[in-house]
């Protein structure tokens, strides 16, 4: 599996997102594109400690068994998986600044790697390695739904 605090993992995943085009249409969802970048910043602010978002019931009930099942595991993440309300972007984005937004957060991340000891909002408690798949697995989802 690749890491993204892994030099060559971080690396490849830039060149991913560098490679997304504006007006890419997804191969599944309704996202566009700029939504898209705009989602995927928000994991790495939660794992920044930049955005705490409160655990729910759903989640200190299934979080931990949701975990060891999606997020420790190889498999990826499947189409249409559901989402945290305040990962959710309606509003249109401006392409640019939001690829530039994610690539600034996953070079961050590479340097510097997680800094919130807060529990994840749905899987709980995780590790360092655990925050890196589960980062890893979203990004990838997401980057595979545009096709790069």
């Amino acid at each position: 599996m690749i890491s993204l605090s892994d030099a060559r993992g971080n690396a490849a995943a830039i060149q991913r997102i560098e490679a997304i085009r504006p007006g890419t249409q997804p191969q599944w969802g309704e996202m566009t594109c700029a939504q898209m970048l705009a989602h995927c910043q928000k994991p790495f602010d939660v794992a920044a400690g930049e955005l705490i978002l409160k655990r729910r019931l759903i989640g200190r009930l299934l979080g931990g068994w949701a975990k060891r099942r999606f997020v420790v595991g190889e498999a990826p993440f499947g189409k249409n998986s559901p989402t945290d309300p305040a990962f959710i972007i309606r509003d249109e984005r401006d392409f640019e600044e939001e690829k530039a937004a994610l690539l600034g957060r996953v070079k961050r991340y590479g340097e510097h790697g997680v800094i919130t000891r807060d529990p994840h909002p749905f899987f709980g408690p995780m590790s360092a390695e655990e925050w890196d798949r589960l980062l890893w697995k979203h990004l990838d989802h997401h980057l595979r739904q545009f096709g790069v």
